[in-house]
């Protein structure tokens, strides 16, 4: 399960697999109606008789994209054939356009003529029902439509325009679809189909031995037909080879202001730094929606899905993004959450990308007990971030226009959603969404929560305000350290669940307790968070070849091994850069900078070939498990980098300037 390589614009998000397939396509949201829905839209070649989808093992691939842009680069060989194929697609950095350039190279000693056919497998706003696909004769194209949504084809190459074309059913009794039509090396041409149908088009070129040859497609998007012909008619006359161009130079200028002195990091980590940034760009919608993840593979497991905006991860991703000086891409994220703010002043479970409140499993009632359905860090979180940003940028406009509807109110339910008898916030969900109880990592994200409310609160004079809210994070703060830090065990516990009416500590190894410092508890170097941090690191490190962190003991998600003493669990990226920070946060001097080197070379490592990072590892074998690509743990990523470059400048001046001080 994995997409390998994602474009997008902030209004159209588009994944392809291993074989440079589309898998998904999301329009008008990013994230949500997805008009493939993890569908196959092939891509073949025929080559003298002989016909090869992409599919074939025989085509060997090398995934990338071009440097610091959401263009891919990818290069198809097959030694069969005697053909390789040098891939870039990209999405118009404005426009609702699709574009793909296709190098055709002879390997062969003769001149051939190569037909490239392009199928299209659509379930137009997610449902393959009451879907029609026509030719277009007007500008000798090819669209499918179904109510507000259009998708036109077209392309050319020396040789011409679409050479031929077909419609038809699929998926139906026997119609596998018209792509089998495609084998042959000729399609039937039938014009239009309605229902559950798809479509297959070709283009022909002719390539001299050992010479090349271009092909161009491009897909239009639109809410009519006269949309997308004017966007087919916008591609033909500015030329698709320009606008590719123009797609890689806006990239290469938005990326211009990333940090560029990373210290000592290798080349790989760094071109996956800007890699990362780029695709958590994919996976924010332009109104403000943060997407977890968009491999629609996840369906096969529970049939539900990653895209929908977390509070939670879209607030931590939002201040990674905001440390590393991309304000203005998030800064409609914190626009979403006061507009979807309930009445009571919590953020829900999660988000559609369009503001609605998203599927959940949490209950209200529970063994005839009431409960609210939250994970309370997703409210604090969101207001954490928002100061983070304030105090590195210095927007006061942007808190300004957030402080009645988002901040007092997010305030207010914080600081009164509270078990006054332990001086820690009442129970809800914890951040993995699986237990409740009073969690370590909610309470202090509640703390980190009011004390940026207090903060917030000062800065535009609301004093009595203020002091409130922090006296009551100062209680949340007593709170946790009074009930959560366990002497016996030397570490903070996980939370506290009830049992026969009374709380008691559960004290699983949970990598989540970083947030004791993170969220400012207490420091990096309190001998309370030294100790955590260490039972964290050896107790749930993965002791394979993989390596990782876990997230904590006996992880049953996606659970690989039942050898827990040896793999806790899974190893995830994000877990595992959280014991980086430390270290980085930790740092004195240059050479304690050695161990998060290594893990930010580690996540280089674990990467896939394009650059795509997963939610979660096999233990045995490395490969991806869940959802790729996670936008928390590109993001996390990004932080983490952030944070090192940072910290290596800091320690470098400073051991410069000591050693020049020495006599």
């Amino acid at each position: 399960m994995a997409r390998h390589l994602v474009i997008g614009n902030g209004k159209i998000l588009m994944n392809l697999d291993r074989n440079c397939y589309i898998r998904d396509i999301y329009y008008p949201f990013v994230g949500q109606l997805n008009h493939v829905g993890g569908q196959y839209c092939r891509f073949g070649i025929w080559v003298g008789g002989q016909f090869s989808w992409l599919e074939d093992p025989e085509w060997k691939f090398q995934l990338s994209y071009i440097a610091d842009s959401l263009v891919t680069n990818v290069i198809a060989r097959n030694e069969r054939l005697a053909i390789e194929l040098h891939i870039n697609d990209g999405i118009h950095q404005r426009e609702s356009i699709y574009i793909k350039r296709i190098l055709v190279r002879n390997l062969g000693t003769e001149s051939r003529e190569c037909r490239l056919f392009f199928h299209h497998d659509l379930m137009i706003d997610g449902s393959e029902v009451g879907d029609t696909a026509a030719y277009y004769p007007e500008n000798h194209t090819l669209y499918h439509y179904k109510r507000s949504s259009y998708f036109m084809f077209n392309g050319f190459s020396d040789e011409g325009g679409m050479m031929q074309y077909t419609t038809g059913i699929k998926r139906f009794q026997s119609a596998e679809g018209t792509w089998r039509d495609a084998e042959d090396g000729t399609l039937m041409g039938n014009s239009i189909a309605q229902g559950s149908v798809d479509s297959t088009i070709s283009f022909r070129t002719v390539v001299p031995p050992g010479g090349e040859k271009t092909v161009f497609y491009w897909m239009s998007i639109g809410k009519n037909l006269e949309e997308v012909k004017e966007l087919n008619q916008y591609v033909q006359e500015s030329h698709p080879e320009k606008l590719l161009s123009r797609i890689v130079i806006y990239w290469n200028h938005w990326l211009h202001r990333a940090e560029q002195n990373l210290g000592d990091l290798s080349a790989e980590a760094i071109h996956l730094f800007r890699l990362s940034l780029l695709i958590v760009r994919t996976q924010t919608d332009e109104r403000g929606a943060i997407i977890a993840a968009n491999d629609t593979d996840i369906l096969q497991y529970n049939r539900d899905h990653y895209s929908y905006m977390w509070p939670r991860d879209g607030a931590l991703i939002a201040d990674a993004m905001s440390a590393a000086g991309f304000q203005s891409v998030i800064s409609q994220f914190f626009h979403f959450c006061a507009q979807t703010l309930s009445p009571d002043g919590y953020l829900f479970h999660k988000y559609n990308p369009d503001g609605t409140v998203g599927s959940s499993w949490h209950p209200y009632i529970v063994q005839g007990s009431r409960r609210l359905p939250i994970q309370e860090d997703e409210t604090a979180l969101v207001l954490f971030a928002l100061w983070k940003d304030y105090t590195r940028n210095q927007v006061i406009e942007l808190p300004q226009s957030l402080y009645n509807n988002l901040i007092r109110k997010g305030a207010l339910f914080l600081s009164q959603y509270i078990e006054h008898a332990l001086s820690l916030p009442k129970p809800s969900y914890d951040l993995w969404e699986e237990r409740y109880g009073i969690w370590t990592y909610t309470a202090a994200s509640v703390y980190g929560g009011l004390m940026a409310a207090a903060y917030f609160t000062e800065l535009f004079g609301d004093y009595e305000r203020s002091d409130h809210l922090k006296n009551t994070a100062e209680g949340i703060k007593h709170g946790i350290l009074t009930h959560l830090w366990d002497e016996e065990s030397g570490r903070f516990a996980r939370g506290l669940i009830q049992k026969d009416n009374r709380w008691v500590k559960d004290m699983t190894l949970e990598s989540s307790m970083f947030a004791i410092w993170e969220f400012g508890v207490l420091p990096v170097d309190d001998e309370r968070v030294i100790k955590t941090m260490r039972a964290i690191k050896s107790g749930l490190s993965v002791k394979t070849h993989v390596g990782g962190v876990a997230r904590y003991t006996n992880d049953y998600y996606f659970q690989q091994s039942g050898d827990i003493e040896n793999v806790p669990g899974n190893p995830w990226v994000i877990c595992t850069l959280w014991v980086a920070n430390f270290e980085i946060e930790s740092a004195k001097m240059l050479a304690d900078l050695v161990k998060p080197r290594e893990t930010l070379q580690w996540v280089v490592n674990t990467a896939l070939s394009s650059g795509v990072l997963p939610e979660q590892l096999n233990p045995n074998d490395g490969s991806p498990l869940s959802v790729a690509p996670l936008t928390w743990s590109h993001a996390t990523y990004v932080q983490s980098v952030t944070r090192y470059a940072e910290k290596f400048a800091a320690l470098s001046a400073a051991e410069a300037a000591a050693a020049s001080s020495k006599p």
